[in-house]
């Protein structure tokens, strides 16, 4: 039987806390049986196990014989595991001019690349500043050219669009099986 692990803090019922009249018990090798929750209660004593709630909103609810302490262990190690194996996609910018010229432009797409290859998004800006805002047609220019020198490793995510003094698209890194 488990020690009392300060239980409040685990969302599950164990044993006596267990509420209902009937509970459905789950058991290895064995078809789910339906029985009332003393009787579960007294099997779980019998075997030195814990009767654990898995299911409290089921009709009747779910339980299964076993150690809690193991239980809350499997539990917290599932999700550590699912932490370690979720990727985080950061966000990456890279900010130009409209008159940026083809050296700069291909450091940026090097730098770019490199950012996708290890799985990151990119938000592409041509920045304006004072009256290079009559040259609105050069940003989407160059923001075009750089989907295209990227194309092989990204995606537009979003295209190319204007937002104030700026004209901004988004890349995806492309899905690699």
């Amino acid at each position: 039987m488990a020690k009392q692990l300060k239980n409040e803090k685990y969302n599950y019922r164990i044993n006596d806390e267990i509420t209902s009249d009937d509970v459905r018990l789950v058991l290895d090798g064995q078809e789910p049986l339906v029985m009332s929750t003393i009787d579960a209660i007294k099997l779980s004593e019998e075997k030195g196990l814990d009767l654990i709630e898995i299911s409290p909103t089921a009709n009747p609810p779910v339980c299964k014989l076993g150690d809690f302490n193991k239980f809350v262990y499997e539990k917290k190690r599932k999700i550590r595991e699912q932490k370690a194996n979720s990727t985080k996609t950061i966000l990456k910018e890279i900010v130009m001019g409209p008159h940026t010229g083809d050296h700069d432009f291909n450091f940026k797409v090097v730098h770019a690349i490199n950012f996708i290859k290890d799985n990151n998004k990119i938000k592409v800006m041509v920045k304006f500043r004072g009256r290079e805002i009559v040259f609105k047609e050069h940003g989407f220019d160059i923001l075009t050219r750089f989907a295209q020198a990227t194309e092989e490793f990204a995606k537009i995510e979003a295209a190319p669009k204007m937002e104030g003094k700026r004209v901004m698209m988004m890349l995806a890194p492309k899905k690699t099986k």
